[in-house]
């Protein structure tokens, strides 16, 4: 079977886009097709061994995080100022470069922190309310055709970058044993929404 590489459309950024930090258009774009590239050419030595796609392996959990650490890796690479917050779990993931002692931080101000989630709109669970520029990247896993190898490839449907604060969040009930989490509220999300980077 041949296996699909997916591509970003130029077109379909929004030129009007408020970008911190230096941020360009092509970098979100570079950075996007990173990812599609990798899981590319995963995917096919995995199915040319018989294997199921990484797709469809990963948790959807699991999924999420390992987006969110290729997009911060590529995003870094390809911009001007930032790099990769070197604290473990440091907040956020990037960072404008030279600001912290050597380029790591447990909870800093300037950057911008990478969310992932297959949920249409970009409204997804934080560890709690700050001021920050939160970058929000939605995507769509194809697990539901069949026969498996005929599934399409990961894709982007929607990126989203907003300035938000404290305020544009609502604390989430926590149970016995969960993680408190804050979430954008209506007018938080609004925010988010409106300074839109991609629309596929």
């Amino acid at each position: 079977m041949s296996i699909q590489r997916n591509r970003t459309d130029a077109g379909k950024f929004n030129p009007g886009a408020i970008l911190p930090f230096e941020l360009r258009l092509e970098d979100f774009q570079m950075a996007m097709q990173d990812v599609y590239d990798f899981f590319y050419d995963v995917n096919k030595l995995l199915i040319a061994k018989g294997l199921r796609r990484l797709d469809d392996m990963l948790r959807p959990a699991i999924m999420s995080g390992v987006l969110s650490d290729m997009i911060s890796a590529s995003l870094a690479r390809h911009s001007r100022t930032l790099t990769e917050n070197k604290w473990f779990n440091g907040h956020p993931d990037l960072i404008v470069r030279g600001a912290y002692p050597d380029d790591s931080v447990k909870a800093g101000v300037e950057g911008v922190e990478i969310k992932t989630t297959r949920h249409a709109g970009g409204a997804v669970d934080t560890h709690g309310a700050r001021e920050q520029w939160m970058c929000v990247f939605v995507y769509r896993i194809d697990d539901r055709t069949e026969p498996a190898r005929d599934r399409t490839p990961m894709e982007f449907m929607e990126v989203y970058l907003a300035h938000v604060t404290t305020e544009d969040f609502r604390r989430n009930p926590r149970g016995e044993l969960g993680t408190r989490t804050a979430t954008l509220h209506k007018e938080g999300v609004r925010k988010l929404r409106e300074n839109w980077i991609y629309r596929a």
